[in-house]
């Protein structure tokens, strides 16, 4: 398992760790249902060094980004971030991510998923062979914090060496923080709880500088690291997608909801493919549901019919901290993923009732 530049902090906290995407991480330090709260509450600070950070430069580094990706990133501005998708040539999810870019034309950032890093490396060479854009793999070498909730720009500010109070949302800057130079600050997150991402080079202790600076500004403020776990649970109640479970090769951006960042005004990867699949309809979609019965719905289970045949399945679900209830997102048969409609999660044999709701579950 590899080590972030911060393990030896979550070890020493006492948190829970476990392997994921072959990474050392932090699951939960007090707990999933605290650290949630306290996010969506207040301010946590999350280890997210895992993910994977690529830069692609040069005169055809946008066009290379054009045909990879669904979204539009013509119209990313220098400070600007964009989230988007990668599609293979079936139409299915290579992986999502976040394009920022650095210098218009020149310069970007993509920001994909821990697990898909090498995949996605090589998918991006791979179409990079007509192109020739310069690409520069800088996952091993960056680290990656994220301090989400309502009140974490405000608890950082002091910090920082420009206003994040004011960073609008999917912009970031280039500033110090802590001290240390060429930290980019982005006000993007996977929580809904609103605050601030941070990336910088692990280089001459930065890593330890900037860790004990937040938590030595935060914690008498209530800021506390938080797991995996409640990183989980908070992405859950907002809807957004996990990748693996919610979305993957075999899904398109239009059975997955992310018909928003899939624009057909520019040529991209099985165009054609999703074209058709949106005049033609689609045949399965993802849905968001709330648990009517008590249960807790879980990753595969089946979703059902009142007449018991299977209608699709699971692929998130928790007991929202929130809601105190059940909640899952599923693929379902089109004609069963009307809003309100009534399912049935199969729960070790027994039929519990669910109704499909639209999402986030949190307004």
């Amino acid at each position: 398992m590899k080590n972030t530049a911060f393990t030896q902090y979550h070890i020493a906290l006492g948190a829970k760790m476990a392997e994921f995407a072959g990474y050392n991480m932090p699951i939960s330090y007090t707990g999933i249902n605290d650290e949630h709260q306290t996010v969506r509450n207040n301010a946590g600070i999350f280890d997210v060094s895992h993910m994977g950070e690529f830069i692609l430069k040069g005169p055809q580094a946008l066009p290379l980004i054009q045909q990879i990706t669904t979204n539009d990133a013509a119209k990313l501005t220098k400070g600007k971030a964009q989230y988007s998708c990668l599609t293979n040539t079936n139409g299915g999810i290579v992986d999502d991510l976040i394009v920022y870019c650095l210098d218009e034309n020149q310069s970007y950032m993509l920001v994909v998923n821990a697990a898909n890093i090498e995949k996605d490396w090589n998918w991006i060479r791979q179409n990079n062979e007509t192109f020739g854009a310069e690409m520069h793999n800088i996952s091993d070498k960056t680290c990656l914090l994220a301090i989400q909730g309502p009140n974490a720009t405000k608890i950082l500010q002091p910090l920082a060496g420009a206003d994040i109070l004011n960073l609008s949302y999917y912009t970031f800057i280039k500033t110090t923080f802590a001290g240390i130079e060429n930290v980019l600050i982005s006000a993007t997150g996977y929580t809904g709880a609103g605050g601030i991402e941070i990336y910088f080079e692990d280089s001459n202790g930065s890593a330890a500088t900037i860790w004990n600076a937040i938590m030595q500004t935060g914690t008498p403020q209530g800021l506390k690291p938080i797991g995996l776990g409640a990183r989980d649970t908070l992405r859950l109640e907002m809807g957004y997608c996990l990748y693996g479970n919610d979305i993957d090769d075999t899904t398109t951006p239009l059975e997955a909801g992310l018909g928003w960042i899939t624009k057909f005004t520019k040529e991209f990867t099985a165009k054609s493919i999703l074209q058709e699949q949106k005049q033609n309809g689609i045949q399965k979609k993802l849905v968001g549901f709330e648990m009517i019965d008590r249960g807790i719905p879980r990753h595969h289970y089946l979703i059902k019919n009142e007449q018991g045949e299977t209608i699709g399945h699971v692929t998130s679900g928790t007991q929202s901290p929130s809601l105190n209830k059940g909640i899952g997102m599923g693929y379902v048969n089109i004609a069963q993923a009307a809003l309100g409609n009534t399912i049935f999660i199969e729960i070790r044999n027994n039929l519990v009732k669910a109704q499909i709701v639209k999402m986030p579950f949190l307004s």
